[in-house]
């Protein structure tokens, strides 16, 4: 298998990327993405494999809060409720990635990656979203390092629970589903 640059200063094996696309390919599935921490970089790994453009429609960088709204769709009452680093902001982040992309699946991603607290919240702390036929799961971790192994755990992350959904419904898991896909 060829080395995958991006992959590999991630921290991600290559071929596991690889086979994540090929699933997404082989069920007729596409992915898209709305993020903030990582800042586009889970779509940048997802495209750095070949044949990818089978698969990833696109992805939302919104950094900024104000674009969680307006280009992801995430409730401006819920982020004055909650603050952009919630868990309600990855369901929403990854619902309206696959809906603003017209994606089977949606991933959604928003933390803190330091090296300074953000509105209360620690470096470290990432909420996950995926939002699928099944509808949405959301899961948060904790993560110690800097801000590049924060960010590239969160990559990891992110795409393990997208292919722990691919091989089995959320509910099949025993986990709750958030809510419904649209």
């Amino acid at each position: 298998m060829a080395r995958n640059p991006l992959a590999d200063a991630l921290g991600l094996l290559a071929a596991d990327l690889t086979a994540l696309v090929e699933a997404l390919r082989e069920r007729g599935e596409t992915v898209a993405t709305a993020e903030s921490l990582t800042g586009g970089l889970v779509a940048a790994v997802l495209t750095s494999v070949p044949g990818s453009s089978a698969v990833v429609r696109g992805g939302l960088v919104v950094y900024a809060t104000p674009l969680k709204t307006d280009l992801a769709g995430v409730s401006a009452a819920d982020l004055a409720d909650h603050g952009p680093v919630h868990p309600v902001v990855a369901e929403q982040l990854a619902e309206g990635a696959r809906r603003t992309c017209g994606a089977s699946w949606g991933l959604g991603l928003t933390g803190v990656a330091g090296p300074d607290p953000q509105d209360g919240v620690e470096p470290g702390v990432v909420h996950l979203g995926v939002s699928g036929p099944d509808g949405t799961t959301v899961r948060t971790i904790g993560v110690d390092g800097n801000r590049h192994q924060v960010r590239s755990a969160a990559v990891g992350a992110v795409l393990g629970l997208l292919r722990a959904c691919l091989d089995e419904p959320p509910t099949a898991r025993g986990e709750a589903v958030v809510s419904s896909a649209q």
